[in-house]
């Protein structure tokens, strides 16, 4: 808040400030309004009044203020920001980066616009302009922490890991005690695999934020935990505050299971484990039937499939796609992970852009037809977004396990794709996904919503093998890491490339791994680990009753 005094009292002006200053916000407001009534055309003290009523949590009525500093001087480069905070506060996106643009247009060297233009830009999902803005917030201002981190996220949603991780440590260097700098380096450290450097970085996180839920259910995936571990009770102490958040309550309730499963007490464990699934489909509000209704509709879509794009209709492209998919737990991280070691491969790990196109063809009126425009629309769409990736290689991974629900939309738009499905034993992926934290799978908190989502996916992989044969290619987890080269060779052939000796040695690849499972894919491959769920089978009763599993 600059102190612009027009001609207004010196003195009267910074006693408000003093006020403001100190945080006595509503003694400002009144000194402002005695003020306003002998100065009533003054934008600065509808600016400050404006700044008052935000910190007072009266969001409304600080935009009204700011609106009318704007009337009475356009050119006020600092209401136009602050009305901006004010949009983005109350998550009105569009309007925020309106004026915040409109703060640049007057002043361009305003390094908190262009960060908080920048932010959210990468909310709305356009990355490469919210890194341009990230970048001016920067030239302006060099020493900016907060804009190098907030840099660093919008690179690491782009793909681009290594220059992420570079940000976060000029952040640091700039704020050595950044604590969200910190935790963000180490979430980009563990997804190159450098697991000593995340547990390392998470623990000095935690040195400075205790309390930081997020930090301790990241540290109890990599730590092992003992009895007499003093971090256990501090977890406990956490847990019984009363005006804990219920996402503090669901991270620590996670956390307080992994501690148990590492200290061999299945009872807490579980009692611990339940609870924070309990709490999370609570949250989320889950319904199976939404699902069920999707895909009821995916197969209704395709009942009658549209006829694959001919070669006269696609256009020529320096990119191809491969498409690893299945349930999540299943293995798609470790198979992208030896693709993606090829010398002619490049792994881009999950990509969502293949959802954003087909999910409009879902939500439009049922039994409309798939037309070819439409399969033209969907492939010019993704191909843009895969070029948009700018990597030397032609041959581009894209390890989504739910773009298992449109391979009807991949085969019949990119009907020379490769689609690799991963299958594993049904248990072991079901016990998997309720033991792990996935904050984006609703289905993935209760054990029969597990069970009853993977019979829906069983049902539409047959679905899609009758309507599609012989054109998506099985690969088995177990068999995989019984016979690795074997497998390997195999799956190599399949996807029209040459045997390369680096696709056995894919616990070296430094490709990102934005997964559950990014360390562990980061070391060799190893066997057992689809029955280790038989440890737990006393409480695992409906997931086994709902799949069926001894029944098959």
């Amino acid at each position: 808040m600059k102190n612009k005094q027009s001609s207004l009292p010196k003195k009267e002006v910074e006693s408000v400030f003093a006020l403001y200053s100190s945080g006595e916000y509503q003694k400002a407001v009144e000194a402002i309004k005695g003020l306003n009534s002998h100065y009533p055309n003054q934008p600065l003290l509808f600016n400050l009044i404006g700044a008052c009523y935000k910190e007072l949590g009266e969001l409304t009525s600080a935009a009204k203020m700011f609106e009318i500093a704007i009337t009475l001087s356009p050119q006020y480069a600092e209401a136009h920001f602050n009305l901006g905070v004010i949009h983005q506060d109350l998550d009105h996106k569009e309007a925020a980066v309106l004026s915040y643009k409109k703060a640049i247009e007057i002043n361009p060297n305003y390094p908190s616009a262009h960060n908080n233009l920048g932010n959210i830009y990468k909310d709305l999902g356009e990355i490469e302009s919210s890194i341009e803005s990230l970048e001016w917030a920067i030239a302006y201002k060099h020493d900016y922490a907060e804009a190098h981190n907030n840099l660093g996220n919008a690179l690491y949603e782009s793909g681009r890991v290594q220059e992420a991780i570079k940000s976060f440590e000029k952040a640091l260097t700039h704020n050595p005690n950044y604590a969200r700098a910190m935790f963000n380096l180490s979430l980009a450290l563990k997804d190159v695999g450098k697991k000593k450097d995340y547990q390392k970085l998470i623990e000095k996180t935690l040195q400075l934020k205790p309390h930081w839920s997020d930090a301790q259910l990241h540290l109890s995936r990599v730590k092992k935990y003992k009895k007499k571990d003093p971090q256990i009770a501090e977890l406990h102490s956490f847990l019984k505050q009363k005006d804990l958040i219920l996402k503090d309550r669901i991270n620590f309730n996670f956390t307080l299971a992994k501690v148990y499963e590492d200290i061999g007490d299945l009872d807490n464990q579980f009692k611990f484990l339940n609870e924070a699934n309990n709490l999370r489909k609570e949250e989320s509000g889950y319904k199976f039937e939404k699902d069920l209704r999707l895909f009821s509709k995916i197969k209704e879509t395709f009942k009658n499939p549209p006829k694959p794009l001919t070669s006269s209709k696609i256009k020529s492209s320096k990119v191809s796609p491969i498409f690893i998919l299945g349930m999540p737990r299943s293995g798609t991280s470790l198979v992208h992970q030896i693709v993606s070691n090829h010398q002619m491969v490049y792994g881009a790990g999950e990509l969502t852009k293949l959802n954003k196109f087909v999910t409009p063809f879902l939500k439009e009126s049922k039994n409309k037809e798939i037309t070819e425009k439409n399969l033209i629309s969907i492939r010019e769409n993704y191909t843009n977004e895969l070029l948009s990736l700018n990597t030397p290689e032609s041959i581009i991974v894209d390890k989504m396990p739910l773009n298992f629900r449109y391979i009807g939309f991949i085969l019949t738009a990119f009907p020379d794709s490769k689609i690799i499905h991963m299958n594993r034993d049904s248990m072991a992926v079901c016990w998997s996904i309720y033991k792990y934290f996935f904050p984006g799978n609703a289905y993935s908190y209760d054990q029969k919503d597990i069970a009853a989502y993977f019979l829906l996916y069983k049902d539409l992989m047959n679905f899609w093998k009758t309507k599609f044969p012989n054109k998506i290619y099985d690969l088995y987890y177990e068999k995989l890491t019984i016979n690795q080269k074997i497998e390997t060779q195999k799956l190599l052939k399949y996807c029209d490339l040459e045997w390369d000796e680096n696709c056995l040695n894919f616990h070296k690849n430094t490709t990102a791994v934005k997964t559950t499972s990014a360390i562990q894919v980061k070391n060799k491959m190893y066997q057992g680990s689809s029955d280790v769920w038989k440890k737990y089978e006393a409480y695992l009763k409906p997931l086994l009753d709902g799949l069926n599993y001894y029944k098959d």
